[in-house]
């Protein structure tokens, strides 16, 4: 089944989730004495919920399911349909809500169902905010991604809790029985993540083996597998990761890999320190246990097939290309290949040496580009533009792949300048992993 088929499956089965509490709530209701502001508040309530609920799903790390689509596009989804049901759940509550019981949730004469209602609409905005600004928030990573999952249980159980105690749709038995096994659902794909997963990860633990500075405040990690065979993964592809800690801690960190991934019982991953856990990488000690949860996406020039290659990549983002460049090489593809990298100075281009030894190869080209260049710089200067790219692809490049990877300013620019230059947006693939 192609990934096009596979990905339209899946986006009629969210549909489907989306809608059908609805459709078993009105089955069998009349209505009568209910005005037209009070079901369309209603409707938008149980599609706001039944879309919270989904999230679990788009976060789930099912490879599946993200194959057709790429996880960065599912996560990206996954906060639009987030924002998207925040403002059905805020209409229904705008409309349908006792307010003169709302303000007093204390109070003896305020039923549970308004105290439900309250406390799931008060957790599903504080989900919102702090996903929306972590950072002007200064909450770490860390500590985001535990408020996260608590909260959105939070918002799943007492929503349902209220859903069942208004009682207006939820009168019959079989509707009950639905709405909790659907909800149940949801957490169980929860409970996968947080516990299922983990525990399957904890059989499959891996061991640091070394770790090599590089420059641009990057530090290289080689893992070996300890006790299984690992895995095979295509270069470009990524790995959440948990080193030096329980793989049921709540957070796990998304890197690329940056070995090649013909050898499956070793890998590498290299990390720039940006802060939060990323500036400790360097002082981990050899033998520290880390524990893999991958391979994910589908950023590799093994799932589309091109006469050539291009990448782009600025600082840290040339980590999946030197994967790609890697397996090149150990495959002896001869497939052209030009890489642009971008960096700020020279000192600060990560495996600055290696790609020099890979650009003699006769298929490799490799361009530099830096802001601040040394004197007597010949090469390109400041960013990477569509000018710059047509003065080093080849004739006949619209039919090549084309691969992105950097700070989201740069790739939302190089998707524009490829398209303008004449490249079909399904011929550019981009990985972002600033989610949040």
């Amino acid at each position: 089944m192609s990934l096009v088929v596979r990905g339209a499956l899946w986006i009629g089965l969210f549909l489907g989730v989306a809608v059908a509490p609805l459709v078993f709530a009105v089955i069998g209701f009349s209505g009568l004495g209910r005005g037209f502001a009070t079901e369309f508040s209603a409707a938008l309530g149980f599609v706001g919920l039944a879309l919270m609920g989904l999230e679990f799903a788009l976060v789930a790390r099912f490879r599946a399911v993200a194959a057709p689509f790429g996880t960065d596009a599912l996560v990206q989804f996954h906060r639009e349909m987030g924002l998207v049901g925040l403002v059905f759940v805020l209409v229904h509550v705008a409309i349908s809500a006792p307010w003169d019981l709302v303000v007093r949730p204390f109070a003896e004469d305020t039923p549970a169902r308004v105290r439900w209602a309250l406390l799931s609409t008060i957790a599903l905005l504080a989900l919102v905010v702090s996903s929306l600004w972590r950072k002007r928030l200064r909450l770490s990573y860390e500590a985001w991604h535990a408020l996260h999952a608590v909260l959105a249980v939070v918002v799943i159980v007492a929503a349902l809790m209220h859903a069942l105690l208004v009682d207006h749709y939820l009168d019959a038995a079989w509707k009950r029985v639905l709405w909790i096994v659907m909800s149940a659902a949801f957490l169980t794909l929860l409970v996968w993540v947080r516990i299922g997963k983990p525990l399957a990860l904890r059989r499959r633990p891996w061991t640091v083996e070394r770790v090599t500075p590089e420059r641009g405040r990057t530090t290289t990690l080689t893992l070996r597998a300890d006790g299984h065979p690992g895995f095979r993964f295509a270069p470009g592809q990524y790995a959440w990761f948990a080193i030096g800690r329980s793989p049921f801690s709540l957070s796990k960190h998304p890197f690329s890999l940056s070995s090649s991934g013909e050898a499956a019982g070793v890998v590498e991953v290299s990390i720039k320190a940006l802060g939060d856990f990323t500036s400790t990488v360097a002082d981990l000690d050899v033998g520290t246990r880390a524990y893999l949860d991958g391979p994910h996406g589908v950023f590799s020039p093994d799932l589309y097939e091109g006469p050539g290659f291009c990448l782009v990549a600025g600082g840290v983002g040339v980590t999946p290309m030197i994967s790609i460049l890697r397996a090149f090489a150990e495959r002896g593809d001869r497939r052209p290949v030009v890489a642009l990298i971008a960096n700020r100075s020279w000192a600060e281009v990560t495996f600055r040496e290696e790609l020099e030894r890979l650009a003699f190869r006769p298929d490799v080209r490799v361009v530099h580009a830096l802001d601040e260049p040394p004197p007597g710089w010949a090469g390109e200067t400041g960013r990477v533009s569509g000018d710059m790219l047509r003065r080093h692809l080849p004739p006949g490049y619209e039919r090549w792949q084309f691969f992105v990877c950097g700070a989201g300013p740069m790739m939302d620019a190089m998707e524009d300048a490829l398209v303008a230059l004449g490249v079909a947006p399904g011929r550019i693939h981009t990985e972002r992993f600033n989610w949040v």
